[in-house]
């Protein structure tokens, strides 16, 4: 081939591929948008009782919106409900127990301690003046006047009545004393353990409704009237529809165009010509292998990121696992400041 002609050749071939390149750069440098491909996902919650026992009610059905604290079924109480009740009077008889410790006694008791006391100081004086009586006549000289039986009668009434009296003083003496610190303690603990037991029974009678944690929307009702219930069986599935996102992957090529904040829009085949504004919530700070179940229009690395893109809602119209396409702006708006993030702020601040 003449030289004229392998150089036209070779400078056809430079003049393509140079072509080609600068198509590819300014194609790169013109992108204003960024396209992402994923599918439609939302926060599950699996909602058992707390119990086990028979199912008096069933009050939500599939597809019902509820209310974070509505009640979605009910157990039966008509075992519960009197242990309950024997739990609560049991808490009050310990409560008046523990006051009255507190208390002390009562100034009558103390009274009437007194009184005994001074009894029993009479009968001992009386018993002690017989005595002596009955000792001198035994110890003079006619001492046959006074029988042994009857002296130690006399010396026995005596004793009687001084331990009598001595029992009396030391009864005084507690009542004044009041009662003891280990007592008024045990009560104490014992009062806390009656509480114990009935806040126990009264949270086990509020789990016998089975209320919704949050706003959310049923999806699954498992349960029926009549059966057992179980901690480990659901009741019902609810289905947390705010907040709702897209899960979607971005390539390591692209990952230095996007950021947490930028606004996206979302759409999905089922809604032709229809937008729903969202923004970039999350983006997983770790490298995976390209899901089978992602595909876009233009060959991708085969490492890409996950990107959750938050999605407004409000008509709860977008259902799980349905594809959409989300795109994101990444053309500079006004003030050199990206269109998308602008309006994905406004957005939020609206919402």
């Amino acid at each position: 081939m003449p030289k004229v002609a392998r150089f036209a050749v070779l400078l056809v071939g430079v003049i393509v591929v140079g072509a080609v390149l600068w198509w590819s750069f300014a194609r790169r440098e013109s992108a204003s948008e960024l396209i992402l491909y994923g599918n439609v996902d939302l926060r599950q919650v699996e909602l058992p009782f707390n119990g086990s026992e028979r199912v008096a009610q069933v009050l939500a059905q599939e597809g019902d919106r509820v209310k974070q604290g509505q009640v979605l079924a009910r157990l039966e109480t008509s075992r519960l409900a009197p242990q309950v009740a024997k739990a609560e009077a049991d808490l009050a008889a310990q409560q008046q127990a523990v006051d009255r410790l507190h208390h002390g006694n009562r100034p009558e008791e103390i009274a009437q301690a007194r009184a005994n006391v001074d009894a029993a100081s009479a009968d001992a004086e009386n018993a002690r003046a017989q005595y002596a009586r009955l000792r001198s006549l035994s110890e003079s000289s006619s001492g046959r006047a006074v029988s042994r039986q009857d002296f130690d009668a006399a010396k026995a009434a005596l004793d009687t009545a001084e331990a009598r009296l001595a029992v009396n003083r030391k009864a005084l003496a507690l009542e004044l004393a009041g009662p003891r610190k280990e007592d008024v303690a045990q009560g104490e603990a014992q009062l806390r353990a009656d509480q114990a037991q009935f806040a126990l029974l009264q949270q086990q009678f509020q789990d016998a409704e089975l209320k919704a944690p949050l706003d959310a929307v049923v999806r699954s009702r498992i349960v029926e009237p009549g059966e057992i219930s179980s901690p480990q069986k659901s009741a019902f599935t609810l289905a947390i529809v705010d907040p709702k996102w897209v899960r979607a992957y971005v390539s390591e090529t692209d990952l230095g165009s996007v950021h947490e904040g930028m606004g996206a829009a979302v759409t999905a085949d089922a809604f032709r010509g229809r937008a729903f504004q969202g923004w970039i919530g999350f983006i997983s700070p770790v490298a995976e292998f390209t899901p089978k179940n992602v595909e876009t229009t233009e060959l991708r690395s085969s490492l890409v990121y996950e990107v959750r893109v938050f999605v407004r809602d409000p008509g709860n119209e977008l259902r799980l696992g349905m594809p959409a396409t989300v795109h994101v702006a990444l053309k500079p708006g006004p003030g050199g400041a990206p269109a998308s993030a602008r309006a994905s702020s406004a957005g939020r601040g609206g919402a």
